[in-house]
């Protein structure tokens, strides 16, 4: 979808935390991405942490600051990507260079991806400059982030919600109340739902750029991916699981592990997935678009921009959610299912072995299902959509 809006000048910061995986900065090059090309004088820059930022190709007016890195133990810890330096002293420093990098672009609105205050609260002073000069301060929360009372606990240990109370202006929620409201159960007030737009999802379309991969007969494979890959070792365990047990009857696959995978699963993987012949696994592939929208059926672990990304080129899907450390995507997984959007296929209890014929079940009936379009909710990829005609408040109004 492309917008047209009138020519006005303008600056929007985006701050994505990456602390885990490839989904904060990914979502917030989008949100971008639409921006630039909606008005056609604006200027977007992200501050993100993601080592892998450069790997992605970036529009005209679209542009990012790199601060050190932090990322985010599946015990739930944070700890910096330089070994040389502690959790407090990069902290420190990002916070410095955000706030220094603030106030120099001096951005008309800034949006915020998901962490209120930022990463162990590193946005804060950043918030309260911004506020002073007049930025107006959005935060963009997914569609799904936890159980209600997980999150509020969450949200009172953070400090979240006074910030969100006293110092945001807007609200926007990457999905739809009538799939999920990530907000019900937390106590704020009617001030703060009355500031909060639910936008639909972010719907996405294929880059210009070909992807790395050459694979020429994926529109003949499943797309078997975990996103960054940090958290997806049972994934794509339990996948090859099936493959192994009965490849013949599987259509074939190509499986796209993540960069952040550790090194000895991902060597383990491939060395299994070199013996199947009717296999292909990849680690990384920046233009996931591609393959999403040629490939014959999705199975992932329901992840935000997956999802986004299964709806956009209507695809079959099976979701294996994972339910720790948070139940977001088992929450989006049974919602999907319920609303004819996908299938689930549920992981097993910690410390029960998958079952590999159930796995093989489960893929035999991805090519039969029924696509999303085949449902009937309204609105559902109408993000990007209505953050431009939001934001066209601020930037110009929209031509037609």
């Amino acid at each position: 979808m492309r917008f047209t809006i009138s020519a006005s000048p303008g600056r929007v910061l985006i701050y994505s935390h990456d602390s885990f995986g490839l989904g904060h900065i990914r979502r917030c090059r989008t949100i971008a991405h639409a921006l630039a090309e909606a008005f056609p004088k604006l200027k977007v820059l992200i501050v993100s942490g993601s080592p892998i930022i450069g790997s992605f190709d970036f529009k005209a007016r679209v542009d990012f600051v790199r601060v050190p890195g932090i990322i985010k133990l599946r015990n739930g810890d944070y700890v910096p990507l330089s070994e040389h330096s502690s959790i407090q002293e990069t902290t420190s420093l990002r916070s410095s260079l955000m706030k220094e990098t603030a106030l120099a672009f001096a951005p008309d609105v800034f949006i915020v991806d998901k962490e209120a205050l930022g990463l162990r609260g590193e946005l804060e002073g950043t918030l309260e400059s911004l506020k002073a000069r007049g930025t107006r301060l959005v935060l963009g929360l997914r569609d799904v982030l936890d159980e209600p009372e997980a999150l509020r606990q969450e949200w009172q240990r953070k400090r979240v919600i006074p910030a969100v109370e006293q110092l945001y202006d807007d609200i926007w929620i990457y999905g739809l109340p009538s799939i999920y409201d990530p907000l019900q159960g937390i106590g704020l007030s009617a001030s703060v739902h009355a500031r909060t737009t639910f936008t639909g999802y972010l719907k996405r379309t294929r880059p210009v750029a070909m992807p790395a991969s050459g694979l020429e007969d994926v529109d003949r494979r499943l797309l078997v991916t975990t996103g960054g890959g940090g958290d997806g070792e049972l994934l794509i365990d339990w996948a090859l699981s099936a493959y192994e047990a009965e490849a013949r009857g599987l259509p074939p696959a190509l499986f796209v592990v993540g960069p952040f995978m550790r090194a000895e699963a991902r060597a383990a993987f491939e060395k299994r997935a070199a013996v199947i012949p009717s296999i292909n696994m990849l680690t990384f592939e920046p233009r996931m678009e591609h393959l999403m929208a040629a490939c014959l059926g999705v199975v992932s672990m329901g992840g935000y921009n997956t999802f986004c990304e299964m709806l956009s080129f209507d695809k079959r899907a099976l979701i294996v959610p994972r339910h720790v450390p948070r139940l977001e995507q088992t929450i989006r997984a049974e919602a999907a299912e319920r609303l004819g959007l996908a299938r689930m296929l549920r992981e097993p209890e910690e410390g029960v072995a998958p079952d590999a014929s159930a796995m093989v079940a489960a893929l035999k009936r991805v090519p039969s299902q029924n696509v999303p379009s085949q449902g009937s909710v309204h609105g559902l990829l109408d993000g990007l959509e209505t953050i431009v005609k939001q934001s066209g408040a601020w930037f110009g109004r929209p031509r037609g």
